[in-house]
C-alpha cells in the first residue's frame, strides 16, 4: 500500500517536471535543439503547434520567428510524450513564462495542432491571427502542414508507380 501511495504521489511530479536548457538550434518553426547539462543535445518537437514545412510558403518565416524568440536563450520545457519518429514532444517556456507554441500561433506562423491538443484557447488565438491576416494567414490558400505532408507522400507514391510502369513498359 505504501509503495502504491508513494508512486501515486510522485507520478504528477515526474509528469510535470520542467527541464532547463539553452536553445542551440532551430530546425524549423516547430522543432528546436537544446543543450542540457553535461553538454547533451536534445531535439524537441513543440507541442500543440504545427508550422509550415521549410518548403512551404511561410516555412522560413516560421523558422525565423521561432529563432527570434528563443535561439541562444535559456528555456524551460516539459516533455509531454514521444512522437512516432521518437522525438520528444515538449511544451517550451521562455522569457518568464511565455509559451512558445502559443506565441507562434498568435503571430500567425503555425496552426493549432488540434488533433494533439485539448487547449481550445490556442484555437481562439489561431482564429484571431487568421482574422487579422497575420503571418501565413496573409495567404488565402494556406495549406496546413499535415495536408502538405500528405500531398507530398501521395506525389512520391505516384512518381514511384510511374517509374515502375515506365520500367515495366521498357
Amino acid at each position: 500500500m505504501r509503495i502504491f501511495l508513494y508512486a501515486w504521489l510522485c507520478f504528477p511530479l515526474s509528469l510535470f517536471s520542467q527541464t532547463k536548457a539553452k536553445v542551440v538550434g532551430i530546425s524549423d518553426g516547430d522543432t528546436i535543439t537544446v543543450l542540457l547539462s553535461g553538454n547533451v543535445q536534445k531535439k524537441l518537437r513543440l507541442a500543440e503547434v504545427d508550422c509550415p514545412e521549410n518548403r512551404q510558403p511561410f516555412g522560413k518565416n516560421a523558422k525565423k520567428f521561432t529563432s527570434d524568440q528563443v535561439f541562444a536563450k535559456q528555456i524551460l520545457f516539459t516533455e509531454t510524450k514521444k512522437d512516432r519518429y521518437g522525438r520528444s514532444v515538449a511544451k517550451v517556456y521562455y522569457d518568464n513564462g511565455k509559451y512558445l507554441s502559443a506565441e507562434i500561433i498568435k503571430a500567425g506562423y503555425g496552426w493549432w495542432y488540434y488533433a494533439y491538443s485539448k487547449d481550445a484557447d490556442l484555437g481562439v488565438m489561431q482564429n484571431k491571427a487568421k482574422t487579422k491576416k497575420l503571418g501565413l494567414w496573409q495567404d488565402k490558400k494556406a495549406v496546413s502542414p499535415w495536408d502538405f505532408r500528405k500531398e507530398q507522400r501521395e506525389n512520391t507514391k505516384k512518381k514511384r508507380l510511374q517509374k515502375r510502369l515506365e520500367q515495366h513498359a521498357a
